[in-house]
């Protein structure tokens, strides 16, 4: 077992088999959609999500974990044995997770003694998050000590590079990220925004071009601009769209020298804004990690 538990939130994207096999807890976000109420990853995946997208009249919602959701985690790695833990959670400028992390670990605090608890906010979201959580979990197994992990995880997060293409422009405007008016001519236009997550952990338009084919050029391009080469760990996000996720990692070993590469699935916290047909490769440089 690990020194330090890692506990992280569903927005992370983590593939299943990946956060079991390191043991990584994972504490879902509730989807609110067509009146029903759901656990990211455990009541409802994301396949079913995209699916019941398709017919809702109403853009879906989605709310934090309760400060006693994540202590109930806490405590639950603390019978099992553990006496600290990384608590990694999606940025506080996109959610209230992480404020609800920091009462969650002032609630145990007052309850146990001995218990180390330092919670993160990893300042982005969906597979960009995810990585963070699997290197450091891979490290914790590896006997790193809570204080190397924090800085491992925050030197990734200064690292890494993410670049992702919309689709549809139809979900940022009903989420009001933009206006009705742009959402209009920007699909008249055949309009892809390029997005990625900024260092103040916002999501951000980088760059646009018109139609897909150029835009995955460009979104290429400014991916080599901030990751000029070496080795590296690839994740390719996608909202719905495995046969393109296979295309962009092609695209990526054609580029990089591509050590470990992961295909993850955009869940409906990023999805219920980006909408489907998003996809978005992440790259973490691996000398000097």
């Amino acid at each position: 077992m690990a020194q330090v538990k890692i506990i992280a939130d569903s927005t992370s994207d983590i593939p299943k088999h990946l956060a079991d096999g390191l043991g990584i807890s994972i504490v879902p976000i509730y989807v609110n959609i067509s009146g029903k109420t759901y656990e990211d990853g455990r009541t409802i995946s994301p396949g079913e999500f995209y699916e019941m997208l398709k017919t809702t009249e109403q853009l879906p919602t989605t709310s934090q974990p309760s400060p006693t959701d994540i202590a109930d985690v806490y405590r639950e790695a603390i019978r099992e044995g553990s006496k600290e833990i990384l608590s990694l959670h999606i940025s506080s400028k996109m959610s209230g997770t992480y404020q609800s992390a920091l009462l969650a670990k002032s609630m145990i605090e007052e309850e146990q003694e001995g218990v180390r608890i330092h919670v993160l906010d990893t300042r982005t979201v969906t597979y960009a998050f995810g990585v963070i959580v699997l290197l450091t979990a891979r490290a914790a197994k590896e006997g790193k000590s809570l204080d190397e992990l924090v800085r491992m995880a925050e030197r990734i997060r200064e690292k890494q590079a993410l670049v992702a293409l919309v689709d549809t422009l139809e979900y940022l405007q009903k989420g009001g990220r933009i206006g009705k008016a742009a959402a209009l001519v920007g699909s008249l236009l055949n309009i892809k925004p390029i997005i990625s997550i900024s260092d103040d952990g916002e999501v951000t338009a980088i760059d646009k071009a018109r139609g897909r084919k150029k835009a995955f050029s460009r979104a290429f391009e400014l991916l080599r601009e901030r990751v000029p080469g070496g080795a590296v760990h690839v994740g390719i996000l996608h909202a719905n769209e495995p046969e393109q996720a296979k295309v962009w990692l092609e695209k990526v070993k054609e580029m990089y020298d591509v050590r470990e590469s992961v295909i993850a699935d955009i869940g409906p916290a990023v999805g219920t804004h980006a909408g489907p047909g998003t996809v978005g490769c992440l790259l973490v440089p691996l000398d000097d990690l």
